[in-house]
């Protein structure tokens, strides 16, 4: 973990400008090194809790707020440093116009200091969303997710047999202490009505989640297999880019108001990096297509989804 520089000398004039005590050599650093450790200890409970594929996408949000916290604290320093308060200044001729303007400063320091603190919740969230299907990894997550889900499934199974031999959660080898006091404080709680330590609904919604993960890879690998065909039509062309995951259409000039309402209506968007209109590489692209009258193929043919090798 790196810390950045705190401009102590700006702390210290901002101190002077709107205090009468001494500034104390350092605080601001050792304020902003605390914030950065606590930090520290979110992304390493995060780490804890997610597979270390996700290791370099926590580190990289932890010093990306480590860099934008300090910027934040130095340019507030600068602003307070601006005016006096006019406890320290006194009202004769006291410059109201730049203290409006220091004030408004200070909203708008204080607004990004707000989207600084909600990358710990981007943290905290690292590994527990979706797997999108543009990411080139994702069969390899999805199958470490499946690994996951089917060792929970396991596990539950045999904590539950556990209890129904022993009575009790105390000394079962498939818990870590932490995990039976959990589970023990859950068993007692209002929402567990049953007396197994995972109940029905519990074994039956992570068995779905193990049934729609492997129906999700299934379907990957089957799109990976795929070779998927383009065609030209009156004005320009079709193309599917794997690479990219996109469906792309390509015109020879620019479409009409009309057709650019038909695409947009079928989650078509334009690119100006592509230079074409796209949208994800899937099945229903295909789909959309072949309900678009101006881009039908010259062959006539119907716009085909994919074509199987061998």
């Amino acid at each position: 973990m790196k810390y950045y520089e705190i401009n102590e000398e700006a702390a210290r004039r901002a101190k002077e400008m709107n205090s009468f005590s001494d500034y104390k050599a350092g605080s601001a650093t050792a304020e902003y090194r605390t914030m950065v450790d606590r930090a520290a200890e979110v992304a390493e409970a995060q780490k804890k809790k997610v597979d270390p594929m996700y290791h370099e996408k926590i580190d990289g949000l932890l010093d990306s707020y480590a860099r934008k916290l300090a910027q934040n604290m130095n340019n507030g320093y600068a602003i307070d440093a601006r005016v006096p308060s006019v406890m320290i200044a006194g009202p004769a001729n006291f410059p109201t116009r730049k203290k409006e303007k220091q004030n408004a400063a200070r909203d708008r320091n204080m607004e990004e200091w707000r989207r600084i603190q909600e990358i710990l919740n981007k943290i905290r969230s690292v590994g527990t969303g979706g797997i999108s299907s543009d990411d080139p990894d994702a069969v390899e997550k999805l199958k470490k997710k499946l690994e996951n889900l089917e060792e929970s499934q396991e596990t539950m199974k045999l904590v539950n047999s556990y209890f129904r031999e022993k009575g009790t959660l105390d000394g079962c080898p498939f818990l870590t202490p932490e995990q039976i006091d959990l589970l023990k404080s859950d068993m007692k709680s209002n929402w567990h009505y049953g007396k197994a330590p995972y109940l029905p609904w519990q074994l039956s919604n992570n068995n779905a989640e193990i049934r729609r993960v492997k129906q999700r890879i299934e379907e990957l690998e089957r799109k990976a297999e795929a070779v998927y065909v383009g065609w030209e039509f009156d004005g320009g062309y079709v193309e599917p880019d794997k690479t990219d995951n996109r469906l792309r259409i390509y015109f020879n000039e620019k479409p009409d108001e009309a057709t650019r309402s038909e695409l947009k209506s079928n989650s078509f968007k334009w690119s100006p990096k592509a230079g074409a209109w796209q949208r994800q590489l899937t099945a229903n692209a295909f789909h959309a297509a072949d309900r678009i009258a101006c881009i039908q193929p010259l062959t006539g043919e119907k716009p085909t989804e994919l074509q199987r090798k061998g």
